[in-house]
């Protein structure tokens, strides 16, 4: 691909890059060709998003099956207060083409499972992973594995952030370390919270998320050395970094996928639907005979802002608190969308409580159905 090949405006767009010595036309061609699959939509993601359409990354695939909430905003800078409710991948692409009109971007509202994931990496080149949690971790690395992709990876907690590069292929045509080199076994479960409770430094993603998005460009455009067989370590609260090399363990196999849930040790009941109530069904009931108990499973500042009347009992304390409810009657619990209380009514039910339902959507498909009353 020569200068030929590129638009009159894609010259003056890319034209910082075209005056790069060891990156030129060469590097924004291989830019242009490149597909890339980013899966989740959120704080990694928005930058990384961002820079990569800006940067002129030929195709992005975006998967995220989540909507925007209010409490993303604090990080999520793709977003804002008027996209609220709206599906994270609908919103993103709009905003990714006004950036930059010249790319092919294609959205995937699912969640990433052992059924899809093989063919939504077919059309890709590199996987950039933005997900919060192990088990999509260890899917995305063995994903990656199978089909021979690169894994750019990153996350988030807190104050700290890491970034890698996993299944990097090599000119013998061997492939580089992979997360299971790092990560040979997943931490206990609950032992690590996820950004709902243990919160994140706002601007700790858009840092992350942008190393993330550099890897993922040097990778692509064939300059630099990427983080293979090595960890960038950073940490905002005391503003010290460093880079940890990693060994390659020789007995790592990875032949198929596997229930990802049950090898990051999660209970079987988080693997099984559990009883949920609709905001129709949950306004119905407000207004009927039959009594229930409503428990709020978020944080105190939540609750503060915006609560529905519930026993509040945040999820860190119900196991220590179930006393202060009865496992007799029929229970609804609710946080902000739902995935919190899906944890409560799982540990509730192992506690006996039987007639229990998860509020789908939360609070905040309450309010949007308030909205729209």
């Amino acid at each position: 691909m020569s200068m030929t090949d590129f638009s009159k405006e894609e010259l003056k767009r890319y034209a910082r890059h075209f005056a790069i010595p060891d990156f030129g036309t060469a590097g924004q061609a291989r830019l242009k060709a490149g597909r890339v699959l980013v899966i989740g939509a959120g704080g990694l993601g928005s930058p990384v998003l961002l820079y990569l359409a800006a940067a002129g990354v030929g195709k992005i695939g975006i998967v995220d099956f989540d909507q925007v909430d209010l409490t993303n905003l604090q990080r999520q800078v793709l977003y804002t207060t008027a996209d609220i409710g709206k599906l994270k991948v609908e919103v993103a692409k709009k905003r990714l083409l006004a950036i930059n009109p010249h790319l092919d971007i294609r959205t995937y509202p699912v969640a990433l499972t052992r059924d899809n994931v093989m063919e939504l990496f077919a059309e890709y080149d590199i996987i950039a992973d933005g997900t919060d949690n192990f088990p999509t971790r260890y899917l995305v690395n063995d994903a990656c594995v199978l089909s021979g992709k690169v894994n750019v990876y990153a996350s988030i907690f807190r104050f700290e952030g890491q970034v890698s590069v996993f299944n990097l292929p090599h000119e013998d045509g061997s492939r580089g370390h992979n997360y299971r080199d790092l990560y040979p076994t997943p931490p206990p479960p609950d032992m690590v919270p996820n950004c709902a409770e243990g919160g994140v430094l706002g601007v700790l993603p858009g840092i992350i998320g942008s190393l993330q998005a550099s890897e993922v460009i040097k990778i692509l455009s064939g300059f630099g050395d990427p983080l293979s067989g090595r960890l960038f370590l950073f940490d905002a609260a005391a503003f010290t970094s460093r880079v940890m090399k990693f060994p390659k363990d020789p007995n790592t196999r990875i032949t198929e996928l596997v229930d990802y849930d049950a090898f990051c040790g999660l209970p079987a009941t988080t693997r099984m639907e559990l009883p949920e109530m609709t905001i129709e069904a949950f306004t119905e009931l407000q207004g009927g005979d039959k009594a229930f108990q409503l428990v709020d499973v978020r944080e105190a500042y939540e609750y503060e802002a915006d609560n529905l009347g519930g026993h509040h009992i945040p999820l860190g304390e119900l196991a220590a608190r179930l006393g202060e409810l009865d496992p007799g009657r029929m229970t609804v619990v609710h946080c902000q969308s739902g995935q919190r209380s899906a944890k409560a009514v799982q540990l509730m039910q192992e506690h006996g409580f039987k007639d229990i339902y998860n509020l789908a959507g939360g609070i905040n498909a309450w309010n949007q159905q308030q909205q729209s009353a």
